[in-house]
């Protein structure tokens, strides 16, 4: 039987603690179309772009000079973005033009992380590899298009291998590592990151969250109570994980830009 299975607790003839594992990232599609499954995260990365359109178009669209709530809130999440991640990295005479990007992708990143501590929804949707992917691959496409824009074929070669004459014998060395790592390494590992945290973060909870119900029988209660507070410890620390996620990803796409624009790396 399974942990989770409401019949099952500690001291159960028959009834053995399964932790959770890679089945429980693993969903049942929720309809099909032509051959084309449509699953739980697929649906809460679609719920994700409804509430991040809907809160900046809520925030934003009617704009006044004395701002209300909302829109203190949407102007404070969107300044922070500009100014404390893309100002940064990039100033802002070039900055300016990758806020509205940068700031996307930040809210979107973040609204899928959320997910995990909302009932009912309880899942990271970053926590499946191929919405970071897809999300590292699209940085990854404005990465190579302005190195090559601004430095030209040529310069572009140059920029993303390290060529410098004055290495001596070891620049092919240097260049292959360079090109591994601007090629290869950095978009992958820019997926991975986030999607290694809420993965590790998800099962945690889940962890701890099955073990409180497996454990309420007898005096397995007292290791319940143990259990359910650490559950509620990792809900918030999870909480404070996701939105660092964010800001990381964006960090990078924002440092990824500001290579490409910048003359040598």
């Amino acid at each position: 039987m399974l942990a989770f299975d409401t019949e099952c607790h500690l001291f159960i003839p028959g009834c053995g603690f399964e932790s959770p594992g890679l089945h429980s990232f693993v969903f049942k599609p929720l309809f099909t179309i032509n051959g084309f499954e449509f699953n739980k995260p697929m649906l809460l990365a679609l719920l994700s772009t409804v509430v991040v359109v809907w809160f900046f178009w809520a925030a934003f669209g009617r704009a006044k000079v004395v701002p209300g709530k909302l829109q203190m809130i949407g102007e404070a999440g969107y300044d922070f973005v500009r100014r404390g991640l893309v100002y940064d990295a990039l100033g802002k005479k070039e900055g300016d033009k990758y806020v509205p990007f940068m700031v996307s992708l930040f809210f979107f990143v973040w609204m899928m992380n959320i997910w995990s501590i909302i009932p009912v929804m309880a899942f990271p949707v970053t926590s499946v590899i191929a919405f970071p992917l897809g999300l590292a691959l699209v940085v990854y496409i404005l990465w190579m298009s302005l190195t090559f824009k601004k430095h030209g074929f040529v310069g572009a070669l140059k920029n993303l291998s390290g060529y410098d004459k004055s290495l001596g014998w070891v620049l092919p060395l240097i260049m292959v590592l360079e090109l591994l790592q601007h090629l290869l390494i950095r978009p992958f590992t820019h997926a991975v990151r986030l999607f290694a945290n809420m993965f590790a973060g998800h099962m945690l909870i889940l962890m701890f969250t099955i073990a409180s119900w497996y454990l309420l029988n007898g005096i397995g209660i007292v290791y319940a109570g143990a259990s359910f507070v650490m559950t509620l410890v990792m809900t918030a620390f999870e909480l404070f994980i996701q939105a660092v996620q964010a800001y990381v990803f964006v960090l990078l796409a924002c440092n990824y830009v500001q290579g490409a624009l910048a003359e040598n790396h």
